[in-house]
């Protein structure tokens, strides 16, 4: 890694490795760092080998860097929060990856706006998995932007997938099962048929606590429900797929 001098870190930050390609990332414990959610989905998604990604509430940019590994296409990410943009365009700069991903500071809602309508090839998001209740939030504000859906909610998000992915277009996203039922009604809404789903336990006798969906825009109803993912064994050791995912290839899906 060859970092330029002028890439400081600030107070409180701190560079972590991502276990593959030789690739870091800047992370503060006072901002929402990324976990295996992000992983995940950066494994899942089905990404074109060239064309244009984009990686909505893309937070430190830890998806754009690992897709980087699994495309030649330009990846751009989008982050409302500044602190959170600024962290990932250093990330980006840190790993020598500028001519490759670019990092927006905005909106996910305003977007279209700017790069017009089905602008995307394929799509990715890791969305704020809480909504808004009504109960006090008792996290920071960039922790509090980053799980609830303060700044976008589940409809804002996949309206903005539908107006910026083509026609034909693949949108992933990471999500909690227990808003499985909205989300596929929300996706057909704005016409994002589900084509491929997976599950997540961290134990083989436990329930799913997250859940992977492909979509295509313009798509025929056809899902497939792909075998369960395990993330720990019998031994509270990481199951042989996720330890592959972490640490071998990224090539190739999950």
């Amino acid at each position: 890694m060859n970092m330029d001098k002028s890439l400081l870190l600030e107070p409180s930050e701190r560079i972590d490795d991502l276990l593959t390609h030789d690739l870091h990332i800047i992370q503060s414990d006072e901002v929402f760092s990324f976990s295996m959610d992000a992983v995940l989905l950066a494994r899942f998604a089905g990404v074109p080998p060239r064309g244009k990604i984009l990686d909505l509430c893309t937070g430190n940019g830890v998806i754009p860097l690992l897709l980087s590994t699994r495309t030649k296409a330009l990846i751009e990410g989008i982050e409302i929060q500044p602190r959170l943009a600024g962290m990932a365009k250093r990330s980006v700069a840190m790993n020598g990856l500028k001519d490759r991903i670019v990092i927006r500071e905005g909106d996910l809602k305003e977007l279209y706006k700017e790069t017009g309508h089905g602008a995307y090839d394929a799509i990715t998001v890791n969305p704020p998995y809480m909504p808004l209740n009504g109960s006090d939030i008792k996290l920071n504000p960039h922790q509090a932007i980053a799980r609830h859906e303060i700044g976008c909610t589940l409809e804002d998000v996949i309206q903005a997938c539908f107006r910026l992915v083509k026609p034909g277009g693949k949108v992933s996203m990471v999500h909690k099962p227990q808003r499985l039922g909205e989300i596929v009604t929300l996706m057909r809404q704005y016409r994002l048929e589900p084509k491929r789903m997976r599950f997540v336990h961290p134990r083989a006798h436990l329930e799913a606590n997250m859940v992977l969906i492909e979509c295509i825009r313009e798509g025929k109803p056809d899902v497939r429900l792909l075998p369960p993912l395990i993330v720990y064994d019998e031994h509270n050791q990481y199951c042989p797929e996720i330890m592959e995912i972490y640490y071998g290839s990224k090539e190739g899906e999950a």
